[in-house]
């Protein structure tokens, strides 16, 4: 069973920045490399929502359109690692954050948090106004 720990989060001014990290343990995942991995947050009241996605190799990200132009998701496949890095953040933004990584192996992520049965503790940001 993969088991992905998140990190980073915290209070942040609006139109501040924080980078959360994502991170797998490499003593249940050692072909991470080869899965793609994305990013969810969940904020009070509201269901999981999808928000980056980036392939295996990290050459193909995506974004949902609510953060698009103020995230940059990357990877570094040889500590097992996928950062957020969120820019220019909102109150809207205010959620607790989750990473996952896909059931299958070169393709990308699913957008639907609902296909997903285990998650992390996630990492709160709190975004003040």
């Amino acid at each position: 069973q993969v088991r992905l720990s998140e990190s980073g989060g915290g209070l942040v001014q609006a139109g501040g920045s924080v980078t959360l990290a994502c991170v797998a343990s490499t003593h249940t995942f050692s072909d991470f490399s080869d899965y793609s991995v994305g990013w969810f947050r969940q904020a009070p009241g509201k269901e999981r929502e999808f928000v980056a996605s980036i392939s295996p190799a990290g050459s193909i990200p995506r974004y949902a359109d609510a953060v698009k132009g103020r995230c940059t998701i990357s990877r570094d496949n040889t500590m097992n690692t996928v950062n957020l890095q969120m820019d220019s953040l909102k109150p809207d933004d205010t959620a607790v954050y989750y990473c996952n990584v896909a059931d299958t192996r070169g393709v990308m992520i699913s957008r639907r948090a609902s296909d997903f049965v285990s998650w992390g503790q996630g990492t709160q940001v709190t975004v003040s106004s």
